[in-house]
C-alpha cells in the first residue's frame, strides 16, 4: 500500500512511501487488539477504592439482644452491614488491576490496529518538519492544511520532540507521541493517525524484532 508524503501545508510533495506490508498490510487479529487495549486500562487503574468491614467500624461488640424469645430476628453486632451506619459487606478493597501480557501478542494487536486504520484509509503521512518555538496557532495551521482540525487525531514522531508536543498538548482532540510509546488503544482512539516521515523506520524496528 503506497501513500502520497504531504507537507504541513496538506499539499501534496509528490512523493510516495509503501507501507510495510509486515505491519499494516496483516489481517488484524482482534482478540489480540481485546487484550491489549484491556490491558491498557487496566494499568490505568488506581485500585485505591476502599470500604470498612467490620472490623473496622467503631461501635459495641456487644450483643444487641438475647438470641431467642423477643420474636425478632437474631442480631450478633451493631456493626453489621444490615444496620445503617454498620459495615459494607464484601465491599471493594485497595487491590492491583494490572496483568502481564506477551510481547509478541502485543506487537501483534499493535500491528492489527495499524492494519485496521491503513484499510479504512486512515492513516497520514507527513514529511519531516520541526518547530522552532512552541506555538499553538503554528500547530492548529498544519492541522488545518491536512483537513483534520476537526477530527480525533494521533501525531506520531520518530522522536520526543518538546516544541512540537507543547504545541499541541492543549488542543482536546490531539495528541502527540513518539513512535516508540506507541500503543493498540492511542491508535484505535484516534479517528486519524499521522505519521511523520521519518517515524515509520522507528516503528518498523520496533514491531518487526523478531
Amino acid at each position: 500500500m503506497e501513500l502520497a508524503v504531504l507537507n504541513t501545508s496538506g499539499a501534496d510533495t509528490g512523493r510516495k512511501l509503501k507501507l510495510n506490508n509486515d505491519i499494516f498490510g496483516i489481517e488484524p487479529n482482534d482478540h489480540a487488539i481485546y487484550l491489549d487495549v484491556k490491558q491498557f486500562l487496566a494499568n490505568q487503574r488506581q485500585g485505591t477504592h476502599s470500604s470498612k468491614e467490620r472490623s473496622m467500624v467503631s461501635g459495641s461488640t456487644k450483643k444487641l439482644h438475647r438470641q431467642k424469645g423477643t420474636g425478632g430476628s437474631r442480631k450478633g453486632s451493631i456493626k453489621s452491614g444490615t444496620f445503617v451506619g454498620g459495615a459494607r459487606i464484601h465491599g471493594p478493597q485497595p487491590r492491583d488491576y494490572s496483568f502481564k501480557l506477551n510481547k509478541k501478542l502485543k506487537q501483534l494487536a499493535r500491528k492489527s490496529a495499524l492494519a485496521h486504520k491503513a484499510k479504512d484509509n486512515q492513516i497520514v503521512l507527513l514529511e519531516d518538519f520541526q518547530m522552532e518555538t512552541p506555538k499553538t496557532k503554528s500547530y492548529m495551521g498544519i492541522l488545518d492544511g491536512l483537513k483534520v482540525s476537526n477530527t480525533k487525531t494521533l501525531l506520531v514522531l520518530a522522536d520526543y520532540n518538546e516544541n512540537i508536543y507543547k504545541s499541541g498538548r492543549n488542543l482536546p482532540k490531539t495528541k502527540i507521541m513518539a513512535a516508540k510509546d506507541l500503543n493498540t488503544y492511542d491508535i484505535l482512539h484516534a479517528e486519524k493517525v499521522i505519521f511523520v516521515e521519518n517515524s515509520l523506520s522507528v516503528i518498523e524496528n520496533i514491531l518487526n524484532k523478531a
